[in-house]
């Protein structure tokens, strides 16, 4: 039985999705003004996992991830590079694809970008001024905080009095509005400002929280299974986004709410000025792989903090490498045929404790030491010679399950070494053969510098790349 932490309702909860058999989810993706850092990617990490189990669980999905390539930054960004919004952020977006693909996050099925739903945007904002949710002040649209009752739902903060500086990051102030909880649908811009848009009432641009509203309604419908997306957007952007979009069609907007949490970096919150803010390409440029970002990312459970360390980065290099190696030991093996039918009940076991743990608010934790167990089992059964060919098809076939969700292993690749490479090894086996173990050392070694790294076994010669 799948079960979330709805932070909306505050409580562990079973999942029923609105449709039975299909899910409808949507998560906030980036703001392209830069490459996204690692705790950006804590989220997407998490959103990949939820994705991946919805499916491992049989659920056909609708995926929505948004970009935001327009608001106050992206716009003052591309002015002091003398670019268009398009010309700025371009480059952005792809570097976002491509470490996310490197990360082996799966895209999701529509991705939005912001700047191409401004009428879905402008709907929106007109309905609400025409049911008194919105108002217009010095050429700007705001939404009216006293209008919505169940302001502060989600992020369960008590609205009696007012809160200074609660309109968010898109909203300084610069206009005047009825309370200061209010915040802006719509931004005037100057007559000299080249990215605004005409509406009927008058032109500007979109606030921030209205953009994922109209995205998310637009393709998901006006109210859907999952909104997911870092602690950090829960208030005041999620609680904006459901009193724009329930203000607008007076209907539940989303189901569940999951928020990641925050990833700090050695005890500290992550920031330039500290000079402990990574991005991803900052951590392959020191030669961490993907696959060891990814495992580290998922080592806790989402929605419990993250210690980003150097020191835990380097124990998941070395976990990777263990895990690969282990299952191309298994798969190299030379068993004898047959079966052994309680190893096979033991490794079965497994599988269930994984998903005991996904289905638990995908504790991806206890799911890793689920599958640390396998590898335990099966390194033993390996060594007293108790495993045989039935069982691995089996084993691999849980490896593959586990690896769905996951997506530590990766793929795996016939590696074909080159003539010389294949010549070496014969010769250096003919060396041993002959008990000329200078040469044989001397072969290893250029083989090493080759980056070909060799393990004598039982069942002969095992090679593997650096």
């Amino acid at each position: 039985m799948l079960k979330f932490y709805n932070t909306l309702s505050g409580q562990l909860e079973e999942f029923q999705p609105l449709k039975t058999g299909n899910v409808r989810l949507y998560i906030c993706g980036p703001t392209v003004w830069s490459f996204a850092h690692i705790g950006n990617f804590r989220t997407f990490a998490f959103g990949d996992v939820l994705r991946r189990y919805l499916k491992y669980k049989g659920y056909n999905l609708t995926h929505v991830m948004n970009l935001t390539d327009v608001d106050d930054r992206i716009i003052n960004e591309a002015k002091k590079a003398g670019k268009t919004i398009d010309e700025f952020t371009a480059p952005f977006i792809e570097a976002f694809w491509e470490d996310a693909d490197a990360l082996g996050i799966e895209r999701p099925e529509i991705a939005p970008r912001a700047t191409e739903h401004i009428a879905e945007m402008i709907e929106i904002i007109e309905k609400l001024l025409e049911n008194g949710h919105a108002y217009e002040s010095d050429g700007s649209i705001y939404y009216r905080i006293s209008a919505f009752a169940d302001y502060g739902k989600l992020s369960k903060i008590n609205f009696a009095g007012n809160v200074s500086g609660a309109s968010g990051r898109v909203d300084n102030d610069k206009y005047d509005k009825e309370n200061a909880n209010d915040f802006a649908l719509w931004k005037l811009v100057d007559a000299d400002e080249p990215t605004g848009w005409d509406a009927s009432f008058g032109r500007g641009r979109p606030g921030w929280h209205i953009e994922c509203s109209a995205m998310a309604m637009k393709y998901l419908g006006e109210t859907f299974d999952i909104h997911a997306g870092g602690i950090d957007l829960k208030f005041p952007h999620h609680e904006n986004e459901i009193a724009q979009s329930e203000g607008a069609t007076a209907k539940l907007f989303a189901k569940y709410w999951l928020h990641a949490e925050h990833l700090k970096v050695e005890g500290e919150t992550m920031s330039k000025s500290l000079g402990n803010y990574y991005t991803f390409r900052d951590l392959t440029r020191k030669g961490y792989s993907a696959s060891a970002i990814r495992y580290l990312l998922l080592s806790v459970p989402y929605h419990k903090q993250l210690n980003f360390t150097f020191e835990t980065l380097d124990g998941a290099v070395n976990t990777i490498e263990r895990l690969r190696d282990f299952r191309k030991r298994l798969s190299e093996s030379n068993l004898k045929d047959g079966i052994n039918p309680d190893l096979q009940e033991k490794v079965k076991n497994y599988l269930t404790d994984f998903e005991a743990a996904m289905d638990d608010n995908l504790n991806t934790s206890q799911a890793l030491a689920a599958l640390h167990n396998l590898v335990r089992e099966v390194n033993t059964a390996l060594a007293h010679e108790v495993i045989c060919t039935e069982d691995r098809s089996l084993i691999l076939h849980i490896i593959d399950k586990f690896d769905s969700v996951l997506n530590i292993f990766g793929k795996v690749k016939e590696e074909i070494l080159d003539a010389e490479i294949e010549n070496l090894i014969e010769e250096r086996q003919a060396a041993r053969h002959n008990r000329n173990f200078a040469r044989s050392d001397e072969i290893r070694d250029l083989l090493l510098e080759k980056g070909i790294v060799l393990e004598d076994t039982k069942d002969g010669v095992r090679w593997k790349r650096k």
